[in-house]
């Protein structure tokens, strides 16, 4: 599966405003955020809801080990390593989507439903879970649900469960640092300019004028 091909939409949610109200804070509270017990070493101050919310979610494990092993099969299978970065794997995808179905309950059931549909699938077809089976074995299944308009009926479910498994993937991947480089997103640069180039300068029969030249400035 090429993962270039794969990136069809991408949304970034955008984190909330606790930084804009640290003028409204008293001592204690700042402290109480500054040294809350955040796993993910994320250091900005939240709102004290904000930081009870995190500490509920990471203290509960909601997938199996069974679970996780495929969830994890599926994120490399999905963005696998190449020569320009790591897959999602690296990226530390897997432990992305135990937060989010815990912070976004709504998705354990589709995605606890679809895991136990996709070993279902793979025992009729290879006698063996999903992620038991060989890679190529693994393949061919991904390939009978990563494609909606050429999947047969009978499939839907796995379908369905791909589709939120894939939209998991991409934004737990291209939310991280790797993604970002993957991406090649650099942020807000600032503009250098030399002009118009000599060639459409030409094609144009225009010129700069001698006053203009010496008045510009140049970029290296």
């Amino acid at each position: 599966m090429d993962r270039r091909k794969s990136l069809k939409t991408l949304a970034i949610g955008t984190l909330g405003g606790a930084a804009l109200l640290n003028a409204c804070e008293n001592v204690d509270t700042k402290k109480e955020a500054a040294n809350s017990s955040v796993a993910d070493g994320f250091t900005l101050d939240r709102q004290p809801e904000e930081l009870a919310q995190y500490d509920k979610v990471i203290a509960s494990t909601f997938f199996s080990k069974h679970e996780l092993e495929t969830i994890t099969v599926l994120c490399g299978i999905i963005i696998p390593k190449d020569e320009k970065s790591g897959s999602a794997i690296d990226a530390k995808v897997p432990e992305f989507i135990e937060f989010i179905v815990k912070d976004m309950p709504d998705h354990q059931t589709p995605m606890r439903g679809g895991l136990r549909w996709l070993d279902i699938h793979s025992f009729k077809k290879n006698s063996k879970s999903f992620k038991d089976c060989t890679h190529e074995q693994q393949i061919a299944i991904v390939d009978e649900i990563a494609y909606p308009k050429k999947a047969k009926p009978e499939v839907a479910q796995g379908v369905a469960f791909f589709n939120l498994m894939r939209d998991l993937t991409v934004t737990g991947f291209y939310t991280t640092k790797m993604g970002i480089d993957d991406l090649g997103y650099v942020g807000n640069q600032p503009n250098q300019w030399n002009g118009v180039p000599d060639d459409v300068l030409k094609q144009y029969g225009v010129a700069y004028t001698d006053k203009e030249n010496k008045e510009c400035v140049k970029f290296s």
